[in-house]
């Protein structure tokens, strides 16, 4: 987590995706077809405390999240929630905060807390990737 503070000195982004060196920022994958992921993927960003859905792009795949820190500072979040067959789908997420400084690590841990969140509630049908 101290590495995650530093690096988070400089930067003020955060996404996830196939390649990514973190395996916590690995692309989550679920055993549901991309149109029941994306209800589950929504109804429960709307649910979450602290995060307010601006925008649900359903052809795209794509869902727009703000989230407001502590001290005040907008954090825009993007949930893409991707069709890798018929069978599995893919959630990828992307963090960054308004302002010039860094985020010290803010954007980690929210994308942290989205994916704790939708693992919880899809367990069934968490996959590895396919």
């Amino acid at each position: 987590m101290l590495k995650r503070t530093l690096i988070g000195i400089i930067r003020s982004h955060e996404q996830t995706g196939d390649r990514a060196k973190d395996p916590e920022l690995k692309s989550h994958y679920y055993k549901m077809s991309k149109e029941k992921a994306w209800e589950e993927v929504v109804s429960t960003l709307k649910k979450m405390q602290g995060y307010k859905v601006l925008h649900e792009v359903e052809s795209v795949g794509e869902i727009v999240v703000e989230k407001r820190t502590a001290t005040g500072r907008t954090m825009d979040i993007t949930v893409s929630v991707i069709s890798v067959n018929p069978l599995f789908t893919a959630v990828d997420i992307y963090s960054a905060s308004r302002g010039s400084f860094g985020d010290l690590g803010s954007n980690y841990r929210v994308i942290l807390d989205i994916y704790r969140t939708l693992d919880k509630k899809l367990a069934l049908y968490k996959a590895e990737k396919p």
